[in-house]
This record gives structure tokens, sequence and C-alpha cells, in this order.
């Protein structure tokens, strides 16, 4: 199983860090894939519980979100086609009532939850590598992140005793999450240090270091929430995709709040 999670890992970097490098238009279509996987993965969950997210409108309202808000400026333009996904999820579940689907309205909700969740808030992968020096800000919030989420793994499966989260999740640990803690703030003191002696970012070891501790106490949120979806659906991994990984939502639910918890961080407090 580690092999597999290794391995997975290698391929996922020779392919992930070049566009990350690059960013533009290349760093988008990255996004775009394992937001758009994770959609049609988020509907695949939800349909295994007898709710009917409409997979045309999630999948294609989380990559128009994030097309929108990565291509325009305007964030009033952003708001707009949020609005219109509404009105429109809700159209299509009236007329899927029309035709006999007696949990139109929760579907409804779920279809929203969906665009919402994995395009408004996916999305801020993206303002967070377009932010200036967005590439060394990337470089410091998710691998401060990937640290904590190793710890937490490791540590927990040799020394975990007390369970974090019993129904959502009874592999995680205490122990594992505050070494986990531990790690994402040294993390976050080490890649400040690093990205400021080599690329001139200007923050300081103490930033880093808060940045780290704020990232890892509150993203496991994102791990968490992920569960809560996949428990209620009595499944293990949103997908079988990446060997060793499960699926794209399974790799992205501790990216997505570390981009948004970043992006607000770096720009209310450090630019």
């Amino acid at each position: 199983m580690l092999a597999k999670r290794v391995a997975t890992a290698v391929l996922l970097a020779a392919v992930g860090l070049p566009a990350l490098y690059l960013g533009g238009l290349f760093y988008l279509l990255l996004i775009a894939l394992f937001l758009g996987v994770a959609a049609w993965e988020y509907v695949r969950i939800f349909r295994t519980i007898q709710i009917e997210p409409s997979e045309i409108v999630v999948v294609g309202g989380v990559l128009g979100v994030l097309a929108v808000r990565s291509l325009v400026s305007d964030w009033a333009v952003a708001g707009a086609v949020m609005t219109m996904l509404i009105l429109l999820s809700l159209t299509v579940h009236l007329l899927a009532y029309e035709r006999g689907r007696e949990r139109a309205a929760v579907d409804f909700a779920a279809t929203i939850a969906g665009i919402a969740y994995l395009g408004w808030i996916g999305a801020y992968l993206v303002d967070l590598r377009s932010l200036p020096d967005g590439l060394l800000w990337l470089l410091l919030v998710l691998p401060s992140v990937w640290l904590a989420d190793s710890a937490a793994y490791f540590v927990g499966i040799r020394f975990g005793r007390n369970k974090l989260c019993p129904r959502l999740s009874p592999k995680k640990t205490w122990e594992g999450y505050w070494a986990g803690v531990v790690a994402g703030t040294l993390g976050g003191v080490l890649f400040a240090w690093l990205w400021h002696r080599i690329g001139g970012l200007a923050v300081t070891l103490l930033e880093g270091a808060v940045l780290g501790l704020v990232l890892s106490v509150l993203t496991t949120l994102g791990d968490l929430g992920e569960s809560l979806f996949k428990r209620q659906a009595g499944i293990k991994d949103s997908s079988n995709i990446f060997p060793g990984h499960g699926g794209a939502f399974d790799r992205i639910d501790s990216w997505l709040w570390a981009a948004v918890l970043g992006y607000y961080l770096i720009c209310w407090f450090l630019l």
C-alpha cells in the first residue's frame, strides 16, 4: 500500500510540478482536471444514497465558475455566473420533479453545494497562484499542508491511540493530528526561510510559522468534510483513479481549505 502511495505521488508530482511552475493556462488546465474529476466523483458519491445532483450542471458549473474566476478579473461577473447557475439548477430539478423525481428539492441542494464547494472554493487554488509571487506563496502553503498530512498519517499509524473523529474518520487520531500541526508549523517556517532566501519572498519566519500553524490546524476540516460525504454513502474512497490515494476529491480535500485560507491570510496580513 505504501509503495503504491509513493509511486502515485511521484507520478502526480512529475505531472503537476511543471504545470505549477509554468502557471497560466498549464496550471489552470491542471486544476480544471482535478476539480472536474472531483465534481464527477461528488455526483457519484451522492447517487449511492439515492440523491441525484445533476451531473451536467455540477461538472459544467464547477468548470464554468473556475474559468470565469480565473480568466475574468471582475468578481461581479463571477457572482453573476454563480447566480445564473443557481437558477439553472433549480430549473433542472423543477423539471425533474415534474417527471416524477420525488426528492428533487434535495437533489437541488446537492447540486448547488457541489458547484459552490468545488467550483467557487476550488477556484482559490488559481487565485492563490495568481497573487504577486504566487508561485512561491503556493509553494509555501501547499507543501506545509502536505507535511502536516504526512506527519499525521505516519504518527497516527505508529502512535495513535485516541480517536479524533470516530464516526467520520476512524483512523484519524489526536496524536496524529497534533503531529500534523507541529509538522505544518515547522513546514511554514522552513518554506518561508527557503523562499525568502532563494526567491526573495517578503515573509518572515514568524509569519511562516503562523501561516503553517493556521493551515495545519484547520485544513483537517477539509479532509473530514469529504469523509462526511463518503461515510453517508458508505464508501472508502471517492474513486480509484489514483492507486493508493483514491480519487481526485480524496487528493484535493485539504487543498481546498488550504487555498482559501492561505489566500486570505496572505492578502490581508502579508501583502
